[in-house]
């Protein structure tokens, strides 16, 4: 009898689905759109998760009942009180089985980590970091964002970018091309026209703003360089965070790195990469290679006790990534 493995990687601004079999290969593969409770609440998670999964189920030709194990990532998922009405949603699309829902970065960590366990910093809309170690004991920051002190996912930078064009109108900062770059970019007429109308709510800016920044970056502009420079520091700080936690400071062990900030690249990741190393100086950054939901799926394996060998993983990797091109 052939076992199959439901894994989801629930984002907050899509979802993917993944069931493969007992030797790794992803047989269905479904999408939906947000799934953090923060922003859809606890039915918005479940039609968002039944949307993929049924997508997933009828490619494989499966019913859900053959399902053995689930592993669930679902970014908002912060704290413990958190858990059971997770798991109830999750349960009532069907999945009667043994399940372990995370948050999200930890599916990350999971499926990029080189052993299993290490820290995951998480830099996309918004940002986060959670870690492993080998026991899988626990270290976290909270997720909560500019409310939380915890910078800096594509947001936090651009709501920066906005108080530093600011800052150049005040005279309180120098010029910068981020000025005109979203004076362009909003249609606003001048850059009183910009804060006046970012002001009254009649413009916006927000996270679909960051590249622009990294472009003008690119451009050679000091503010905007130094903006990003910040950013990777401030998620440099959550790993340490972490790092102390777990009393990783003197071990060797991987950072995975998630999410669609990181295409910036060296601008980005080296002040991340130095801030880390002066507290964990072996620690080994890796960006991930695969999708998120490859370790959503082992940890669905997990809760089965099915073992997972490195050709189940690579098998995964090579059939996840398939799927989602």
């Amino acid at each position: 009898m052939t076992h199959y493995f439901l894994g989801a990687d629930v984002g907050s601004t899509k979802t993917h689905v993944a069931i493969a079999d007992e030797t790794g290969r992803v047989l269905g593969f479904g999408e939906g759109g947000a799934g953090n409770t923060d922003t859809v609440g606890y039915e918005g998670l479940r039609r968002t998760l039944e949307i993929a999964t049924q997508s997933a189920v009828q490619q494989t030709g499966i019913t859900i009942d053959q399902i053995a194990g689930a592993g669930v990532g679902v970014s908002g998922l912060d704290y413990p009180s958190q858990t059971a009405p997770t798991l109830q949603v999750i349960e009532s699309i069907g999945l009667q089985v043994p399940i372990e829902a995370v948050n999200d970065a930890l599916i990350g960590l999971v499926a990029g980590a080189t052993d299993g366990w290490g820290v995951a910093v998480v830099s996309g809309t918004g940002c986060n970091c959670w870690g492993w170690d080998c026991d899988r004991r626990q270290g976290q920051v909270t997720g909560g964002g500019w409310q939380m002190g915890e910078y800096a996912g594509s947001t936090e930078l651009a709501y920066r970018a906005v108080q530093l064009v600011a800052y150049e109108w005040t005279r309180r900062g120098p010029a910068t091309q981020l000025t005109p770059a979203l004076i362009r970019y909003t249609g606003a007429t001048d850059v009183v026209d910009l804060l006046h109308g970012l002001a009254s709510g009649r413009l916006e800016i927000d996270a679909a703003a960051a590249p622009l920044i990294f472009e003008v970056a690119a451009q050679g502009d000091t503010v905007a360089i130094d903006l990003i420079h910040w950013a990777g520091r401030e998620l440099g700080e959550l790993a340490k965070a972490v790092i102390r936690q777990l009393n990783f400071e003197a071990l060797e062990f991987d950072v995975v790195l998630l999410g669609s900030m990181f295409n910036g690249g060296p601008l980005l990741i080296d002040p991340l990469r130095d801030s880390i190393a002066e507290l964990a100086p072996r620690a080994r950054l890796v960006r991930l290679q695969t999708l998120p939901v490859v370790g959503a799926v082992l940890l669905g394996m997990e809760q089965a006790q099915w073992p997972i060998t490195p050709e189940i993983r690579a098998e995964l990797e090579r059939t996840a990534v398939k799927r989602d091109t």
